[in-house]
């Protein structure tokens, strides 16, 4: 499964880990994903989201983010 959020369609971004001679080699910085389960109109629904989506959704609810991401379920 790609690492990926369900509902904001964010991935994980490339860097440089740069050395001390100053040297560059690419990595990745990835995501902080969780596998939660969310009540959607009576029905669980599992989803992996971001601590950020998580901490959104406790805020404005569930069917505002579903709506300002434009997601259907």
């Amino acid at each position: 499964m790609s690492r990926i959020d369900q509902i904001t369609k964010r991935t994980g971004k490339v860097a440089n880990n740069v050395s001390h001679s100053k040297r560059r080699t690419k990595t990745r910085k990835e995501l902080n994903l969780q596998t939660k389960k969310i009540q959607l109109n009576g029905k669980k629904i599992k989803l992996r989201v971001t601590t950020k989506t998580l901490k959104t959704i406790s805020k404005l609810g569930i069917e505002k983010v579903l709506k300002k991401y434009k997601v259907k379920f």
